[in-house]
């Protein structure tokens, strides 16, 4: 009797889709996925929200602190721990006010004369400045996406994502591609290394002209920003010019965020009635 071995089709064999030359179809998973997903929920474009995944809410750091602070503290590392939770304490405004902005925002956006769904809220769905601007959104009744990336620590998808708008990204670049591609404005409030990668690559597509549409950047806070990086000095060292400096749009206050983000996204987007295309919402070329 002869046995008749039927091979599996490549794309229901998993150590093909998870090998070398299986890569071309992972990435382009990447890129199909969030369209499909994008046009099922009519989401046209998105206001993006970039902020350090460390920081907490007031309420979680006051607890922090408060446990810190029952200690022994002739403890080792008594010291170094309570200086950093008093620091989180004070650096939780931030979590606190990428909520406000986020629901403010949101809310205005739910008003607009549209049957597609415009400015939605993006984070990198994890968790600080990523879970505050999507708890806002949540708060005020609307969508908001989570852009999550696989890495060994901080990630994870927050629970205030919507979640048919909760994506996992295995590559850097793809989920970049879906931050810079739908947003009409990026808020970047305090971060570290990742922050300012993200911000600093954007700012050279814009700068090089690759991204031509009027994309919007508001650096939040102007004092924190400028006290890490010293753009003046590089108008003075000649490595960028003083016109660069107006790509950025420095904010000290979210009221003075939401004005601005308001005015430019009315100003370009708006034409009159904001426009009620559904289909195709994206249309990529």
């Amino acid at each position: 009797m002869v046995t008749i071995i039927k091979p599996k089709k490549a794309y229901e064999n998993d150590s093909f889709l998870n090998s070398r030359d299986g890569r071309a179809l992972r990435i382009l998973a990447e890129y199909l996925q969030p369209k499909s997903k994008f046009r099922k929920h009519k989401i046209m474009d998105t206001i993006v929200f970039f902020g350090s995944a460390r920081l907490k809410s007031k309420r979680d750091v006051l607890a922090d602190y408060r446990k810190i602070n029952k200690m022994n503290p002739k403890a080792p590392g008594f010291a170094q721990k309570l200086r950093y939770s008093q620091l989180m304490v004070d650096m939780s405004r931030y979590y606190e006010e990428a909520v406000e902005l986020s629901r403010r925002l949101t809310e205005w956006s739910l008003n607009l004369d549209t049957t597609a769904n415009r400015f939605i809220v993006c984070t990198g769905g994890g968790p600080g400045i990523m879970e505050a601007a999507n708890r806002g959104a949540k708060k005020a009744g609307g969508y908001s996406v989570g852009l999550n990336i696989s890495i060994p620590f901080e990630q994870f998808v927050n629970r205030y994502v919507t979640p048919d708008l909760s994506f996992e990204f295995h590559y850097f670049f793809m989920r970049k591609f879906w931050f810079a591609y739908l947003s009409k404005a990026l808020i970047i409030f305090p971060g570290g290394f990742g922050t300012m990668d993200e911000c600093f690559e954007v700012l050279t597509l814009v700068q090089t002209k690759k991204i031509k549409k009027k994309l919007l950047m508001v650096i939040y806070d102007e004092k924190y920003w400028k006290s890490i990086i010293n753009f003046d000095v590089l108008v003075e060292k000649g490595m960028i010019s003083e016109s660069d400096l107006k790509l950025l749009n420095f904010c000290s206050s979210i009221d003075e965020v939401f004005d601005k983000v308001v005015k430019h996204l009315e100003k370009h987007y708006a034409r009159g009635k904001f426009p009620t295309i559904i289909e195709p919402v994206l249309d990529l070329k």
